[in-house]
């Protein structure tokens, strides 16, 4: 159930995250505390947070590329509504997060999967898609534990292909990329990344640690209800996810007519904010007992609205129904506090 990431190491350029280092030492094997016993079907505190070392930062194409990294450590890649725990193998050196972002809008794209290519004194050691994956740390990005051979330097190539024909804006000018950086990879670095303790945890408490600090990279969260472009209809929630709705008058951007409205469905993490892509959604509008509206709200990247989900209708009114339903919860590969969330995940029903 694991696609390897082959990196690498990477020289560490900095330490960003949490205070409160207990003292971690870098062994081979996991290092990270037991599992809550009684985990909540919900977002909950994670029994400790990671810092982050910096492996460089480059922009090409229209993207942004930050290379960051830590120790290696537990998550849960999906299938369905089915999770599986990858634990941290005896052969892994680190937890490798290429983190990519839209330079102008920093919205990270849920339609790209980067491949990681990685070499040694012009010698190809591997070559990789990291996991799809949501932390409470850094919201969505892409990573993967990584097994390395040996320390020194290495060069690592990070390419983006073409997104899907669902963007608008600037969104829709973005093309491939490529990242290139050259990174050293030492034990000893890897060894002072900040860990901190959250004894909320023990208790299987509802609630999620803050997302990390970086002036570099941007942690990109859901727009706030109030914030929403077009005509704010409310929120609703389905498997601890709040699904907030909104209406915009003029459908052309999302491939519609300007006498059509646009009805867009943006879920969001609780606490946090952070947008859930890799959903199937679909969805009924009901006016007065009467189906008006009843077909799949499709995944659409937008500078204002972000990663959001919409369909094309010929109108929406206040007092209509929307019944949304989860056809598929989010396929992102989830870190400790959000493998339990997100799964189960009912029709969700508001009036608007």
């Amino acid at each position: 159930m694991r696609r390897r990431s082959f990196l690498a190491g990477l020289g560490a350029a900095g330490v960003v995250g949490t205070a409160g280092c207990l003292g971690f030492e870098l062994q081979s094997g996991n290092r990270e505390p037991p599992l809550v016993e009684n985990r909540p079907d919900g977002v909950y505190y994670p029994t400790h947070t990671e810092g982050m070392l910096m492996g460089g930062m480059a922009s090409d194409g229209g993207y942004s590329c930050a290379l960051t990294y830590s120790f290696p450590h537990r998550f849960w890649t999906i299938t369905g509504s089915d999770t599986t725990q990858v634990e941290v193998g005896s052969n892994d050196a680190l937890h490798l997060m290429p983190f990519v972002w839209h330079s102008e809008t920093g919205v990270v794209p849920s339609d790209v999967s980067p491949t990681v290519e990685i070499a040694r004194n012009g010698e190809s050691v591997d070559r990789n898609n990291p996991w799809a994956m949501l932390s409470q740390n850094m919201g969505f990005h892409f990573g993967d534990n990584v097994e390395l051979p040996e320390q020194g330097e290495y060069d690592l190539t990070v390419t983006v292909g073409e997104g899907s024909s669902r963007r608008t804006g600037s969104l829709a000018e973005a093309g491939s990329a490529e990242f290139e950086f050259t990174i050293d990879y030492q034990r000893s670095e890897l060894g002072e990344v900040a860990f901190t303790d959250i004894p909320e945890a023990r208790q299987g408490t509802l609630g999620a640690v803050k997302p990390m600090e970086m002036d570099m990279v941007p942690i990109k969260q859901a727009p706030a209800v109030d914030a929403l472009p077009g005509t704010a209809r409310g929120t609703t929630e389905s498997g601890d996810a709040v699904l907030a709705v909104t209406s915009l008058d003029d459908a052309t951007a999302f491939d519609g007519g300007e006498d059509q409205q646009y009805l867009a469905v943006s879920p969001r993490t609780p606490y946090n904010r952070f947008p859930l892509p890799l959903m199937s959604l679909s969805a009924t509008l009901s006016r007065d007992g009467e189906a008006v509206f009843d077909d799949y709200l499709y995944e659409w990247l937008d500078p204002d609205l972000g990663v959001h989900y919409g369909a094309v209708v010929d109108g929406v009114e206040t007092g209509d129904e929307l019944t949304i339903s989860v056809d598929t919860p989010p396929q992102v590969s989830r870190h400790e506090g959000y493998e339990t969330a997100f799964l189960n995940m009912p029709d969700a029903t508001l009036t608007l």
